[in-house]
């Protein structure tokens, strides 16, 4: 049997005081043939390249193909979100949401695809579903991330996407400090809202440390932070039909229709039929606070050679304040048949004006409050000089609450009198829209206080009981809560088989739950019918970003918790809410084997493994049936679901030296992404339509009768996957790379529509017109998520990492990388869909971080961009549904100085930065599917930045 010595690069930082929780590999094989540290220069070095190099000798070791980050120093990632550094990696791309880079997607598929671990365990996120949000996380007390492209039978993380693994630091083996990082943080907007601030701070304290003769360590970080965001928004409601009603064409009651061609007797404006016209929309200003308070703590104790037992502990404390204040106004069709086009171009109507509308103020607000608690015990045992033993005990638990307000105001209550009428012209732009003055009529000051009365101005909805009461407002309060229980026992070894010299093989049991209770209700203010002045005013918000004065500012989440309103459940007669209300329990029991490899071919040194994962699957949720009775309310019935399954998912990587620092990796795998957990749920909603047209339709398409429902049979995603990669490693930290991959998915999810019989829920003098018909049809279209599609994602990476002094020894300090990934990919469409993408494929990625430090002095400018991507966001009862966006450019900067360099006795220890995150101002934009004209959604964030300091005692 041939033994390889570790590369020397690897060894150096093996061996280094600077150690952090790296890949069991690297362990494994240090204590194999541990190098003679007369032989290695021991590295420790801190800052970007220190953290490059560390990173590249992860990245080296490994057989699997991955992707590594390594923090710069004790308690500093490269950035100050795990979610952005992430984003940077080749074949990742970060995601903004509402300005904060939160999602991840990993060769082309977002985060409810990927595998989250902390420490090799899974880890639970504080969003709706399985996905993570990274930016959730501290970065404080990672050391390490790696980013598993290939999956090893032992992962009981893999997806489709990949595995994301979170690593803190061993104290037993890290340096011991005490470390404390402060930032002052502030926006380039200012606050958008007078009741929010726009700057905040971060603070973290790290502490490392070993006692009673290094056997027992102890690591401790506490972190907390406020974090200021400002966003200006346009969103439209959609694109309506332009109605080219005929000139001279008159009503039942002799009364002319318009004629949106007309132009006051001037030159009539050519409009083409299908053209289409902004419908509406709802634009705010923006003002959000993100508060975060974690505590992370790692206890590592090894009282002999044989035995090493290490307890981890998380616990986050998150909340986020936003309001979101402006206005929501029909349009052309959707909300006024009086308007004028004044110009069109290839089939989009771009300006014209509306002769008036009743404007709806809103001042909308919401608070996310969500806690994480988790712990991990693993015992270490090791029985002889070849057979290891692991026990396993971790378990985790999220607590997530959302507090959502919609509040109307505007010129007085729907129904009285007098109210002026709000009619403006406007301008289609590249961002959205651009109102100005009407021509003729003259504007409504939406800013003065004696005409804005808190109360609905539209019509739109009513609370049904009791009363009927007036709608004039709403809110969503939805309740998540999830554990997750796992045990694991595995036993790995030293072997001399053939080829193979080593074994690993154990057994992983999981349980999960996760529950939502979607509770809403209608809000209705006390004075009622009548309507009521804005109690205590706190200012007007501008809305200059299209064209608009502003709107009067007020605190709609105090009055709801004052209990202002009149609040009356929507469970009543929403059967939305019980028709989402639910809980899954799944519960995994896996077993799994691998070989480890390492020999020799033809004088090409040859690693890798060889597993097998099998996988048993029990899944059982509980939810409601809901339909409606007879005077319109709810009617509720408890359902279950579930069924088992047994999944056997094969491994294989090979990663063959060949020649010195270069390496051809293999990568063949069979990998399941769990299904979403929302999906998952047994409950069916059926719905009516009280629509004449539709009640008395014959085309079940356009009938009355709708429902949905979840899928609690629904098997895991599925694909076939293969890898190969070339890396050659040409200095500590410079290096080439170029990966192809193929992901042939064999089981996809997509909503599927099929005919259902909805004559068991008709109900006589309830679903009928408005003149007493019953319905046509009584079959109608159930849409739910269903297994069976297929498709694929295809891609290639590029990458490389080039050290200035490679060039030229003038050019020390300096350096580069850089990456890009090309990909396409697709799966079969639901019948009578046309959406084949991938939630999270963006067909470009590009990645580009120039760097310079030297003598203590670092400056870095990185750059990523991504092609448009299918997401989703939320939407009515703050349900998820699907949405483009358009991609981007982020440019971040950093500028810093060590005074460790500065010779300065009493500095020493001290590290200054400043940050700028979005330099440019990139926004946000999305568009309707057919013409990336037809905006439907424009987010600006403004530019942020971070002054930081980082000492070490």
């Amino acid at each position: 049997m041939t033994q390889f010595k570790p590369n020397l690069i690897k060894a150096a930082f093996i061996t280094s005081g600077f150690a952090f929780a790296s890949v069991p590999a690297i362990a494994q094989e240090a204590s194999a043939d541990v190098p003679d540290e007369n032989l290695v220069e021991v590295i420790q070095v801190s800052g970007i390249r220190g953290s490059l190099q560390r990173a590249q000798a992860i990245k080296m070791d490994n057989t699997s193909i991955v992707e590594a980050l390594s923090a710069e120093d004790i308690g500093k990632l490269p950035d100050t979100s795990i979610a952005e550094s992430l984003s940077r990696l080749p074949g990742l791309a970060g995601e903004r949401r509402n300005g904060r880079t939160s999602g991840i997607a990993v060769r082309g598929f977002n985060e409810n695809y990927v595998g989250t671990s902390l420490n090799g365990r899974e880890l639970l996120g504080m969003g709706d579903n399985r996905g993570v949000e990274f930016d959730l996380y501290p970065t404080e007390f990672i050391s390490n991330i790696l980013v598993y492209k290939t999956p090893e039978a032992g992962m009981t993380t893999q997806n489709i996407g990949g595995s994301i693994d979170l690593q803190t630091v061993k104290p037993l083996t890290a340096s011991s400090t005490f470390t404390l990082n402060g930032t002052y943080e502030q926006n380039k907007e200012d606050s958008l809202n007078p009741d929010f601030d726009n700057d905040g701070h971060r603070i973290s304290l790290n502490y490392v440390d070993q006692f009673a003769d290094d056997t027992l360590g102890f690591a401790l970080t506490i972190a907390s932070m406020e974090s200021p965001r400002q966003e200006k928004q346009f969103r439209g409601w959609g694109y309506a039909n332009v109605n080219l009603t005929p000139e001279g064409t008159f009503n039942d009651n002799g009364d002319p229709l318009w004629n949106p061609r007309r132009f006051d007797g001037m030159d009539t404006v050519d409009v083409p039929d299908g053209s289409v016209v902004l419908g509406g929309h709802d634009s705010f200003a923006r003002s959000a606070m993100l508060e975060r308070d974690s505590i992370a703590s790692v206890i590592q104790w090894a009282p002999s050679d044989q035995l090493t037992v290490q307890l981890d502990a998380l616990y986050i404390d998150f909340t986020e304040d936003d309001v979101r204040r402006g206005l929501e106004e029909g349009g052309a069709e959707w909300g006024t048949g009086a308007y004028t086009i004044t110009g069109v171009e290839d089939g989009l109507v771009t300006s014209g004006y509306h002769d008036g509308f009743y404007s709806v103020v809103r001042n909308d607000a919401r608070r996310q409050e969500a806690e994480l608690k988790t712990f991990g015990l693993n015992v270490e045992y090791v029985m002889n000089d070849s057979w290891t033993m692991h026990a396993d005990i971790s378990s985790g638990k999220v607590d997530k609450n959302i507090t959502d307000i919609e509040s109307y105001s505007g010129v007085g209550r729907a129904g009285i009198d007098g109210r002026p009428l709000t009619a403006r012209s406007w301008e289609m732009t590249s961002t959205g829209v651009m109102f100005s003055d009407h021509p003729t009529i003259a504007g409504v000051d939406l800013t003065d206080e004696s005409l804005i009365r808190l109360a609905g101005p539209q019509a739109w909805g009513s609370s049904p009981v009791p009363g009927n009461l007036a709608q004039d407002g709403f809110v969503n309060n939805p309740d998540f809560e999830e554990q997750l229980t796992t045990y694991r026992f595995d036993v790995e070894g030293f072997v001399e088989w053939g080829m193979f010299t080593g074994v690993e093989f154990g057994a992983i049991y999981s349980d999960r739950t996760k529950s939502k209770d979607n509770n809403g209700a209608y809000l209705t203010g006390p004075s009622y019918p009548a309507d009521d002045a804005i109690p205590d005013v706190l200012g007007v918000v501008s809305l200059d970003f299209i064209g608009i004065d502003g709107v009067l500012a007020y605190d709609s989440l105090g009055l709801y918790n004052s209990g202002y309103y009149t609040a009356v459940e929507a469970e009543l007669v929403q059967n939305d809410r019980l028709g989402d209300t639910y809980t899954v329990n799944e519960k995994l029991t896996t077993l799994y084997g691998k070989l480890t490899l390492d020999t020799e071919f033809g004088g090409v040194y040859l690693r890798g493994n060889v597993g097998l994962q099998v996988v048993r699957a029990d899944q059982q949720s509980t939810g409601f049936s809901t339909t409606s009775n007879a005077n319109g309310y709810t009617i509720a019935t408890p359902v279950v679901g579930g069924t088992d399954y047994t999944d056997v998912l094969p491994t294989l990587n090979l990663s063959a030296e060949v020649a010195d620092s270069q390496f051809v990796r293999l990568g063949m795998s069979k990998v399941i992404s769990r299904p979403r957990m929302d999906d998952m749920r047994p409950n069916t909603q059926a719905t009516f339509s009280f629509n004449d047209n539709q009640i008395l339709s014959t085309d079940i398409a356009n009938g009355p009768w709708g429902g949905s429902s979840g899928n609690p049979e629904l098997k895991p995603l599925e694909a076939n996957q293969f890898d190969l990669a070339y890396e050659n490693y040409f200095a500590d930290s410079g290096y080439v790379a170029v990966s192809f991959f193929f992901k042939d998915i064999k089981n996809w999810h997509r909503d599927n529509a099929v005919v259902a019989d909805f004559s068991d829920v008709y109900v006589p003098g309830l679903h009928q017109t408005s003149d007493g018909r019953p319905p046509v049809l009584f079959d109608g279209q159930v849409t739910s998520v269903m297994d069976g599609f297929e498709g694929f994602v295809r891609g290639w990476e590029l990458q490389g990492s080039l050290p200035g002094d490679v060039i030229h020894d003038s050019l020390e300090g300096f350096g580069v990388f850089a990456s890009a990934t090309f990909m396409d990919g697709s799966a079969d469409p639901a019948p009578g869909s046309t959406e084949t993408r991938i939630p999270g494929l963006s067909e470009e990625n590009y990645s580009l971080t120039f760097f310079y430090e030297k003598a203590g002095f670092e400056f870095r400018v990185a750059t990523t961009k991504r092609s448009d991507y299918l997401t989703e966001e939320r939407g009515l009862s703050l349900a998820l549904q699907d949405a483009t966006k358009q991609g981007g450019t982020l440019v971040d900067a950093q500028i810093g100085y060590d005074f460790s360099e500065s010779g300065i006795d009493y500095l020493d220890g001290l590290r200054v930065t400043l940050q700028g995150q979005n330099l440019t101002d990139e926004d946000d934009i999305q568009a309707s599917g057919t013409d990336p004209r037809q905006i439907t959604q424009y987010q600006s964030f403004g530019a942020n930045y971070l002054l930081s300091f980082n000492y070490e005692f």
